[in-house]
């Protein structure tokens, strides 16, 4: 059996009186896409930033491709992207230019031909002349993207990665996800949006007060709820019906850090 690229066993977190991760269990496998879905206050961001070593679980463990994140950070973040809810771009760069920045600093030989080859991964070759500030907030985003891919890391994780965006932009997006995955790169997406969950998904965790509280595959998730008969025609369930139910649909949600 293939050993997870993403294993969390127990991890809880706390800021002073607050319990925000009440003790985390999670496994990704290797090349797959899973959604972290829950509310805000839900505690994802917390798991994220504990994954990616800027902070220390009070208990449990976790290993990201094959690495202990409390005992081996420095080559935990040698493997690991991490690219947070706004675009972390320099808009008086031109496209080229930020992913060239980037190579630089990471070192890697052949800069220009880096840049250029993720530019042309992320369909960005056109615009790559052209100052970021003149993008749209898609085109932002993919940019952000291929700047966090600079030197093939193998997991990704992608905090809510379409806040904010355009309905166009948001699908451009989705597809440079899909592309991740295609080529064989591991995805922990956060989201609060249920249809990005479905459309880009191979499994989904539900976050919901700490705890994960329901994990599978779509088909999985639907099938705990019964199908509803609506005019002699099965009706299966969708992905809100599920989380709505599995959360408690009237349950507040605790606030603080996410």
């Amino acid at each position: 059996m293939t050993a997870a690229a993403i294993q969390v066993q127990g991890i809880e977190k706390s800021y002073d009186d607050l319990r925000v991760l009440r003790g985390v269990d999670l496994d990704v496998p290797p090349g797959s896409i899973v959604a972290l879905l829950g509310s805000n206050g839900a505690g994802k961001t917390t798991l994220v930033r504990i994954l990616s070593t800027l902070l220390r679980a009070d208990a449990g463990s976790a290993t990201v491709a094959g690495f202990d994140v409390a005992a081996h950070p420095a080559d935990v973040r040698a493997s690991i992207s991490l690219t947070g809810q706004f675009a972390a771009v320099d808009e008086t760069l031109t496209g080229r230019e930020n992913v060239v920045l980037v190579a630089r600093l990471r070192h890697l030989p052949d800069t220009g031909r880096v840049a250029d080859g993720l530019l042309a991964r992320f369909g960005l070759t056109g615009a790559a002349g052209r100052r970021v500030a003149t993008y749209s907030g898609g085109m932002r985003r993919r940019l952000d993207i291929a700047m966090s891919l600079v030197g093939d890391p193998p997991v990704v994780f992608l905090d809510e990665p379409t806040t904010g965006l355009d309905p166009q932009s948001r699908l451009e997006v989705w597809d440079s996800v899909r592309e991740l995955s295609g080529r064989g790169t591991t995805v922990l997406l956060t989201t609060q949006q249920l249809e990005e969950a479905e459309q880009l998904a191979d499994r989904i965790a539900i976050l919901h007060e700490g705890r994960i509280i329901a994990d599978g595959t779509l088909t999985e998730l639907k099938a705990l709820l019964p199908p509803a008969e609506v005019e002699y025609v099965e009706k299966q369930p969708t992905l809100e019906e599920v989380f709505l139910a599995v959360v408690g649909a009237g349950s507040g949600t605790s606030r603080g850090p996410r």
